[in-house]
Order: structure tokens, then C-alpha cells, then sequence
């Protein structure tokens, strides 16, 4: 049966009134729009030596370096990050904490079938240490364990959640998620409460940072590496003003291009988009019955998220998932009219209850998306060099497990992490220019294709699946 997708539609609000709702709204990442930002530090001048040096500030690289100097206090660990720690996806992320490595159950089935059990088990645990970390280092991020509720908004989409309910999650029909969250779109949901929670971004990013400072890491700031090479059984990695050498090194640079060229095509950006509502009232909390704190999402391919912020504004972002010709970065596409206008849309269709309401904060950010929508790792330079990408917009709590995993890797013994197929293998490429263009245009047509049509691939996602490309989010 076809379905008549709640989203993929023309634009169901005038557009004057989508701009009214969007003026005056910052170009800047509501959880960056912060008096708290820290200022930041100066930046590499000289040559250095250390025990490990991190490329990359964003939460792998943090992690990374927090995790290396609580199991060896002695070690001396150096931060280089390109710009602001926390500027990029670290800092424009919905703040979503999930558990899954596998960007799901599904895709994991398809990639890791023989140990999935082994996978769900590693990532809550990496999730349980994630919350305990954040107590033990004193890092206000405004964690809440409040779980999320997946809502179906077209038929075919109850069924899967009725398929997805387990020991620690709850089937809503439209009656009992009518009396947690109220949407003329929402005909069911499923509450998740074990593996999922929420925090603030930035404040995450800056207390990971206040965190390594405490122990003695080196952070330098405004500091990209243009080269990484070996020298006298060393790693050294150079910037413009200065140069580290290290006995070993991470990778940690998301979605920009690798310096090492293997990696080059393992990943591609994708630019996603949110937009921050002003603070709403208790009366406006509840004509939309969401008076609890959990977070929300939906089951279509192309998805959105969103959640309230402690003030209680919500974020709303997703859906439009944007690769630029040649896979370009650059800082203008952090913003799209057009995909601010879909998501307000889509907001008002969605809570027709909040005709009047304002966004104070519209942006965009890069993540990395890799081809079965997974992070990768490895090691290079003869193992002195470790490495994870790819995370694809799950990197909130996986870039903790990604830190463990290269450092594991760095220290050359099997253990249960190493020995894992989700590490031991790599994606598929993804295809160079000018075929990247095409396909992923391709490929998003298909993928709203297979909304539209009851969530049934069409011969494209069939042959992508085949071939080994995942393309579920």
C-alpha cells in the first residue's frame, strides 16, 4: 500500500509566515551562543615532543586524549585542533547520546550478524562508562537520562515499532502516546529508555577540554595540521607555526579530508540543519502534551530529530541531508534557506498547536558519512597511527568507544574490542567525482521514493544493499 508521507510534501505554510517565524534567528549553533564559550587557547608556535599527539579537538580527540592520560598519568598528550574545540560537529550536534555502534539494529544486522549481541553489550557499556565518566570528571553537560520516543507517522511504520518492542522498551498506540506528546502526525511510538540520553553539546565539548587541562594534556587551539609524516621512528605532525613529534598518533578529524590518502574516499560530508525554538511556556508545553523530558524522533529514512534544551526551547533539526559537488566544506553552507524553511515547515505541520512560534537559532554543520553508516578504525604508519571516521551523525557517545578503540589499536594486542569484525573491516569507498555527485543524487530520490512508497526499496537501494551500501538514514 502506498502512504501519503506526512513531510514529503510542498511547503504547506506561506512562506511569508515561515520567514516571519525564522527572522531575526542566529546563523550560529544555539548550543555555541554561549556566554560560557571559553576563549581559545593560543595556538602552536615551535617545536614539540610528546608521547601521543591528538589531530583533531572535537569529542574523539578529547576523549582520546582524557582516556590516554587516565591510564597513564605520565604520559604526555598533545592536543591539535584546527579551529575552536568544539566549533564544528561537536558543537552543532542535537545532543542525542545513544548506545548503538551499528547505527541501528537493522544495519547491524546486515554488517556485523555474528556478533551483534557482542556489539549491543560494548556499546552499553561504553554508554554506562560515558555518564559515569562525565560524573567522575565533573563535567556539567547537562546529561538526562530520559529516553526517546520513535513515533510513526505513516501506516506501514506501526508495525515495524510493534516488531521493535523488547525487555526495555514500551509500544505506544496512538492513545497512549497521545498522553506524552500530542501531533495529528504521530499514530504510534516506542519508548526507549535504556541506551538513551541527552546533553547540551558545547558544554560537553568544554568540559572534555576543562577535563584534559586538569590532567596535564596540552591543547593547542586555532591549529591545523597540514602534514603527517614519519621521522627517526616518529610521528610528526606539522602546522603552520610549529610541529609535534610524537612517538605515536590519532586521528581524529571527522568528516575533513584524511591526511592519510587511503582514507580519502571512506568517507564523504554531509551537511544536516537545525533550528532552535524560543523558550515555550508551561500553557505552550502543554497544548502539545510534551511536559516530559525524553526526546523524540521519527521512523521515515529521511528523519528528524528533536528535543528540548533546559530552558526548554525545542531543537528541531534532520530530514534534509545535503552533499555539496566535490565534496566541499566550506563555511557558507552552514547555511540554507531553503532546508529552514522545510524544517519550520515541518515543525508547524507537525505542532499546529504553535502557530506563533519563533526560532531564535537556524544552522547547519558537516558530519561524516560513511558507507554503511558506521565508524571505522584502524592504524597506519606501521601502527604508530590510529584512526576513526565515519560516524554518521551517531557520534555522541561512539567517538568514547572510538577513543578506547584507537587506543587499543595503538598498544597492538587482541582484545575483545580489536578482535571485532566492526573493527577488524572497512567500508566500502565511496565512488570519486564526478560520480559521488550523481549517485548520492541518485540515491536521495530513492530513498524519499521508498518513504513514499510504504518504506518498500525500489530496485536503486536493492542494488545499493547488494553491493554493500547502506543507505537506511
Amino acid at each position: 500500500m502506498k502512504a501519503n508521507p506526512a513531510y514529503d510534501l510542498p511547503l504547506r505554510t506561506d512562506v511569508r509566515a515561515l520567514d516571519r517565524a525564522l527572522r531575526g534567528a542566529h546563523n550560529l549553533s544555539y548550543w555555541l551562543d554561549n556566554p560560557e564559550r571559553p576563549t581559545p587557547l593560543p595556538r602552536l608556535v615551535g617545536e614539540l615532543r610528546a608521547g601521543l599527539v591528538v589531530v583533531g579537538g572535537g569529542y574523539c580527540g578529547l576523549w582520546t586524549a582524557l582516556l590516554a592520560k587516565d591510564r597513564d598519568p605520565s604520559l604526555d598528550v598533545v592536543v591539535l585542533e584546527a579551529r575552536e574545540i568544539g566549533w564544528a560537529a561537536s558543537g552543532r550536534n542535537g545532543g542525542f547520546v545513544e548506545a548503538s555502534l551499528t547505527h541501528g539494529q537493522e544495519n547491524g544486522e546486515r554488517y556485523f550478524p555474528s556478533e551483534l549481541d557482542l556489539l549491543e553489550r560494548l556499546g552499553l557499556d561504553n554508554w554506562r562508562e560515558f555518564a559515569s565518566d562525565l560524573t567522575r570528571y565533573g563535567i556539567d553537560a547537562e546529561y538526562e537520562n530520559a529516553g526517546v520516543i520513535t513515533v510513526a507517522t505513516e501506516p506501514h511504520q506501526v508495525g515495524w515499532l510493534k516488531s521493535q518492542a523488547g525487555p526495555t522498551s514500551t509500544f505506544l498506540d496512538r492513545e497512549a502516546l497521545a498522553e506524552r506528546v500530542v501531533s495529528p502526525l504521530f499514530r504510534a511510538g516506542l519508548y526507549e529508555a535504556e541506551g538513551e540520553a541527552l546533553v547540551n553539546p558545547g558544554k560537553l565539548a568544554w568540559g572534555l577540554k576543562n577535563a584534559c587541562l586538569r590532567l596535564g594534556v596540552r591543547i593547542f587551539e586555532n591549529s591545523p595540521v597540514r602534514k603527517l609524516r614519519q621521522e627517526d621512528g616518529r610521528v610528526v605532525a606539522t602546522t603552520r607555526a610549529g610541529s609535534v613529534s610524537a612517538k605515536q598518533a590519532v586521528l581524529a578529524t571527522n568528516g575533513f579530508p584524511s591526511l592519510l590518502l587511503r582514507n580519502r574516499l571512506r568517507t564523504i560530508p554531509i551537511y544536516d540543519y537545525a533550528l532552535m525554538t524560543e523558550p515555550l511556556s508551561d500553557q505552550q508545553l502543554r497544548s502539545i502534551g510534551w511536559t516530559e523530558r525524553f526526546g523524540l524522533t521519527d521512523m521515515s529514512r529521511q528523519f528528524h530529530y528533536y528535543r528540548k534544551s533546559a530552558d526548554n526551547r525545542i531543537l528541531w533539526g534532520g530530514y534534509d541531508a545535503v552533499y555539496h559537488s566535490g565534496g566541499r566544506i566550506k563555511p557558507e553552507y552552514d547555511v540554507r534557506t531553503e532546508t529552514f524553511r522545510r524544517l519550520a515547515d515541518h515543525f508547524l505541520h507537525t505542532f499546529p498547536q504553535l502557530p506563533d512560534i519563533r526560532f531564535t537559532h537556524a544552522w547547519g554543520g558537516m558530519i561524516d558519512m560513511s558507507s554503511r553508516l558506521v565508524a571505522f578504525h584502524g592504524t597506519a604508519m606501521r601502527g604508530k597511527v590510529a584512526y576513526s571516521s565515519g560516524f554518521t551523525g551517531l557520534g555522541v557517545a561512539a567517538t568514547r568507544f572510538a577513543a578506547k578503540t584507537m587506543l587499543e589499536l595503538l598498544d597492538g594486542t587482541d582484545t575483545e574490542i580489536t578482535g571485532t569484525k566492526l573493527v577488524r573491516t572497512k567500508p566500502l569507498p565511496i565512488p570519486p567525482e564526478p560520480f559521488a555527485s550523481a549517485t548520492v543524487g541518485i540515491v536521495k530520490r530513492a530513498v524519499a521514493q521508498s518513504d513514499r512508497n510504504g518504506g518498500h526499496d525500489g530496485p536503486i537501494l536493492k542494488l545499493a544493499n547488494r553491493l554493500g551500501y547502506s543507505f537506511d538514514s
